[in-house]
Formats: C-alpha cells, structure tokens, sequence
C-alpha cells in the first residue's frame, strides 16, 4: 500500500513527488499555533538561556555586591551565547559542553577583580559554574522528558531520501527525547518505496517547504545532488528560521572539531552551520564597527587625501575624485568614490556609455597614479561611502555590473558574494587577489569571509590591509 502523510495535504509517498503547499500568508513561523510545531517550539529555544539566567540570578543572592553580581551575569551570558552555547541542541547532553561553560563563566572574573577581592570573585565564579551546569541539567531532563510525552517536539526534513536518510529518521522516530518529528524528505534522485515520511520535493524547494511546514530542523545526509548545488541552496536558505546541520562524510572517523561543538543523532554526530553572520545583531555589530573605525580613519587620513587631492587636480587639471557605479550587495548599487589615477575618458563622461574594459593600462597612470594604486590610498575616498552605508569597511570588493552579471554566469557562486555588503578592504584583497587577478579565487576567499565572519577577522583584515598599503609605498615609487 500506499503510505499517505498524516500530515495532510500530501498523498501517496511513492511514484510521483507531492506539490510543495504555499506558505500561509502573513505567518512565516506560526507562532501562534498550538500542538506539533506551534507555540511550544519557543520553549526548546529559551530553555537553555533561561537555565542560565535563573542559576547566575541564583549566585548572585549570594554576593555582598549586587551591581558587580549583575555585570558579572550580564559578561557569563553574553560568553555562552557567543560561545554557540545558548544554540538549541538535538542531542540534550551537557557533559558535552562543560568545558566550554567553565571557560564562559571563568573570563569575566577579570571584569570582577577591580571591584571585588580575589576571594569574593573566585567563590561567585566557582557558585555560578556549578549552578549553571545543574540548571542546564535539570532543563535538559525536563525537556527530553517532554519530548517523551509527544510535547514541545521540533519539526524536521531531511536532505537526502536514500538508505541512510530513511535510516536517520528511523533513529529518530525510535528516539523521542531528541524531540524531532520527521515530516519528509527532500532529495533529486528515485523516490525509495520504503521511506518512513514522504518525500515533499527536491533540494531547491528547500526554502518554499520549511517555510510551508514551520521546519525547525534540517539535517542534510547524502542525496542525489552535486554538493556545488546544495551550497548554493543551503545559503540562499541562511536567512530562514530552521536551524541547519550536516552530517559529515566519514562521520564515523573522529572530527578534529570540538565535541562541544558538534551535535548528534544517536551516536551519529552532525556539524552545525553557523548561525552568526546571518543574525540582525551581528548586522548591527558590524555596522557599529564600520561607522566607529570609519569616522576615526576618515578624521585621521583627511590631510592626506586634501594634500593628494591637490596634487591631483595640478598634475591633470581634472576633478582629483573618480566616481564610478558598482554593485555593493543583493539588488544593491552605488557610486563609489576614488582618487583619480588616470586621465578622464570619454567613456566616463558619457553617462549612457557601458563600463566594459577590464583592466586599467599602467602606461595610462601617472607615476603618482601608479604609486597610489600600488599604496591603495587611491580606495580612501571610499571611507565616505562607508559611513553612508554604501559600503562596508571589510567585504566582496564591489564590481561594475557589468562585470557583475558575466562573472555571476560564469564561475560557480560568484553571486553569493552579494549575501554581505561590499568592503573597502576583503579578505581576498589581504592575500594579493585583486587587479587581474583570478576571479574564481577572489569569489572563494569572498565567501569563506562571509562564512566565517567575526568582529575579529575584521580586525585582522584591516591590520593586514594597513600592512599591505606600507609596504607597497615601497613598491610603487
């Protein structure tokens, strides 16, 4: 017989693919919703935070300083979260993470030190670490109990209807305490006759299936698809509400990953995607970031420029400042500002005039226009289109569109790039990728940025830029 989905509006799992419902209008993740995958997922995703509140508020009773208990709570929970440690886990195993909570809970004591005696600081560090663990395990066998009785469950799909896929849901239907429920699969390839859920479409409905279904969970297996592909849908997918994990070819070899990093699904463990660079919180870090160091470079460097500027305008007789359009981003454009190293063109002048050639003759520049391609003191203009949220300081390094346009068709996720707002500087830029260059290694350093985002490489990139602009002074005399 048939399988037919309980879940409705699917029919039969075997011989043809369901049609993908729409999402309802205007509710992205339901919340409102009772029962399997309505309010109660907002429970799995505050237990752990509030575990730690409730145990640091605990220790706090405790401390002689109520203020300096405060600030201390504030720092713990703020390390627990960057730590990924407030993440909602499927395998509710703390012995896991202690490590990681001791290092969260140990660093701001610094932070206590000058307003509190060694002592006293040490007892609160030691009261709290205790507590938070004891809470967070005291939550977690409250929430596998739940997921026993059927409550507080988590939608889930799986990436890939073949034998282990079938194998992997079978895992969790066997085990109710991950509180995951299985309501299909998504997969490219023959449809197995004997999969547990029904397969609800391919990997590119991805997104149009976990918006329908209010999917939490996506574990991504081995399917029929070229990993090429699958990236390219997982990323354009970032910005939704699942949380998304992988489970890692030869995943029964150790991982030189932390354990406490990783998650597991009965002994089978999976890798989850980062969450940070896709959170409005870390758009606003990072803006904050670029409007700080921005207005402090342009205030500093501003001599400089008017000196060059000068120089400019009585070598050529031209306007010192070069305005060109560039794509900054998804749908995104913007006129972004240069010192001028060549002699304007007719092609510039005429605003109707395609900007199509590539690569810019040295023999045109002069020799301050080569000394300021070489030093890239030519890109600071372009401190004011970061601080009018044109740019970035640190990102993919705009392009002409058309350009844009060709090299998107050409060469695999080049448009990925677009996913973070163009930088002055880039990561791909910090390791000589820039000019004529490869654009295939340009795109790859790009989007391992974006992957890996962090205040810190961000500070690593413009001290590496500012490295890089000393020593070409050398270069371009």
């Amino acid at each position: 017989m048939h399988k037919v989905n309980r879940f409705s509006p699917y029919g039969p799992a075997v011989g043809r693919r369901p049609a993908v419902p729409a999402p309802r209008a205007g509710l992205a993740a339901w919340p409102g919703d009772r029962g399997p995958g309505g309010a109660g997922q907002l429970v799995p995703l505050v237990a752990l935070p509030a575990a730690d509140a409730l145990a640091l508020a605990t220790a706090g009773v405790t401390s002689p300083d109520g203020t300096s208990a405060a600030l201390y709570a504030l720092a713990v929970l703020a390390g627990l979260s960057a730590a990924g440690l407030h993440r909602p886990r499927i395998c509710l195993r703390v012995s896991d993470q202690i490590s990681r909570i001791l290092g969260a809970v140990a660093l701001p004591v610094l932070l206590l030190l000058p307003i509190l005696p060694a002592p006293g600081a040490a007892r609160l560090a030691l009261l709290s670490a205790g507590l938070v663990i004891a809470f967070r395990m005291a939550a977690c066998a409250l929430l596998r109990h739940a997921h026993r009785r059927g409550r507080l469950t988590e939608a889930a799909l799986v990436l890939g209807a073949g034998t282990f896929g079938a194998y992997l849901a079978g895992q969790l239907r066997q085990h109710p305490e991950l509180g995951l429920r299985v309501l299909g699969f998504l997969d490219s390839g023959a449809v197995r006759r004997d999969l547990p859920e029904p397969c609800l479409g391919r990997p590119e409905d991805l997104g149009q299936v976990v918006a329908a279904l209010n999917i939490r969970r996506v574990i991504v297996c081995y399917g029929d698809w070229r990993d090429e592909d699958l990236v390219t849908i997982l990323r354009s997918c970032r910005g939704l509400s699942a949380d998304v994990c992988v489970v890692p070819r030869l995943h029964e070899i150790g991982q030189a990953i932390p354990r406490g990093c990783l998650d597991e699904i009965w002994g089978i463990p999976l890798v989850p995607l980062r969450q940070l660079g896709r959170r409005r919180t870390a758009a606003g870090l990072k803006r904050a970031f670029d409007v700080t160091v921005a207005a402090v470079l342009l205030t500093v460097t501003l001599p400089l420029m008017l000196v060059l500027a000068g120089l400019i305008r009585l070598q050529s007789g031209q306007s010192p400042l070069f305005r060109q359009r560039r794509v900054t981003g998804l749908d995104r454009q913007a006129s972004i500002l240069k010192l001028r190293t060549i002699p304007a063109t007719g092609n510039e002048l005429r605003q109707d005039a395609p900007d199509s050639h590539w690569a810019v003759d040295p023999r045109q520049c002069s020799g301050l226009g080569r000394w300021l391609r070489a030093t890239h003191l030519d890109e600071l203009p372009q401190l004011v289109n970061v601080l009018r949220g044109d740019m970035s300081l640190v990102g993919p390094r705009p392009e002409r569109e058309y350009f844009a346009e060709r090299f998107a068709r050409q060469i695999p996720h080049y448009a990925d790039r677009d996913r973070m707002r163009a930088g002055l500087t880039g990561w791909a830029q910090v390791h000589g990728l820039h000019g004529d260059t490869s654009i295939a290694e340009r795109s790859r350093f790009d989007n391992l940025y974006i992957e890996y985002w962090s205040p810190w490489l961000d500070l690593a990139v413009l001290i590496r830029t500012v490295g890089s602009a000393l020593a070409g002074m050398g270069t371009g005399r």
